[in-house]
């Protein structure tokens, strides 16, 4: 009589290991998580994904009064309503990913306790279900751009890696919160909080440029400055400001690498706790 072969699936024992052949394998899920999370997001609401459209306009509009007509920021030859617009998209981006991704365990509780798969992809789908609003978002500051006569510039071709480094970022970022949630459903209330928090002490409304080049540098440790003023200084043809960018790099990488350490080290309970 032949012996059944008993397979046992684990994740690596690297506790910073990420199996990309393991990941192209599952492409095809996480592909269809992400089109499930984008299915969902606006359904059962009234004006469904126009919300991508008017709260980023209704924003700008708040804040171009209140900070271009009373605190009259110095944005040089950009005007103020195309400069908050470029960083509001880019943060709404960040936010919403986020705060989608780091519930992703506990919304797909079956999903984690019956199926094996690599559970990275369930974070990574609820962020990448953001990219179709910021698409939308950055076809209206295309529109904006157009409005304003913004010259066009070779530095517009670097515009997509600041995207890039977004993305890397809010993936890196909800993959932790995701992994921290199963375990301390705190995060819950206290991610709301951190993320206004962030969204003061990050360039969003205000030009980089307001901060001496030492709080530059010291504001820089926060990766939302540099792709922020990189962004900027692609879309309008503005001096980029290497050591900043360079500086939030680095804070990327080291987010990144942490959170994954933190996701692989409390992965093995995901099933038992979550």
């Amino acid at each position: 009589m032949q012996e059944l072969e008993i397979t046992k699936i684990k994740p690596s024992s690297s506790l910073i290991h990420l199996d990309l052949k393991e990941l192209a394998r599952h492409r095809e899920l996480l592909y269809f998580l992400t089109l499930r999370d984008i299915k969902i997001r606006y359904k059962q609401t009234v004006i469904g994904i126009t919300w991508a459209i008017l709260q980023p306009l209704l924003t700008v509009a708040i804040f171009t009064v209140l900070f271009s007509r009373f605190a009259q920021f110095d944005t040089g030859d950009v005007p103020y309503p195309l400069l908050a617009l470029s960083g509001l998209i880019v943060w709404l981006f960040v936010h919403n990913a986020i705060s989608m991704a780091s519930n992703s365990f506990v919304s797909n509780t079956n999903l984690v306790t019956k199926v094996y798969f690599p559970r990275i992809i369930l974070p990574a789908s609820s962020a990448l279900a953001g990219l179709v609003d910021l698409g939308i978002m950055l076809v209206i500051l295309v529109a904006f751009m157009l409005y304003y006569r913004t010259a066009l510039t070779w530095q517009l071709l670097l515009a997509p890696v600041f995207l890039l480094l977004a993305v890397i970022l809010t993936i890196s970022l909800g993959t932790l919160f995701s992994a921290l949630n199963v375990r301390f459903r705190d995060v819950k209330f206290a991610l709301p909080f951190m993320l206004q928090v962030w969204l003061i002490a990050s360039p969003v409304f205000y030009p980089a440029s307001i901060l001496s080049e030492k709080w530059r540098l010291f504001f820089a440790i926060n990766p939302l400055t540099g792709i922020l003023d990189g962004f900027r200084s692609a879309l309008f043809g503005t001096a980029f400001n290497w050591q900043v960018i360079g500086i939030s790099t680095i804070s990327i990488i080291i987010i990144s690498l942490f959170s994954l350490f933190i996701f692989k080290w409390m992965e093995d309970d995901f099933a038992d706790i979550v």
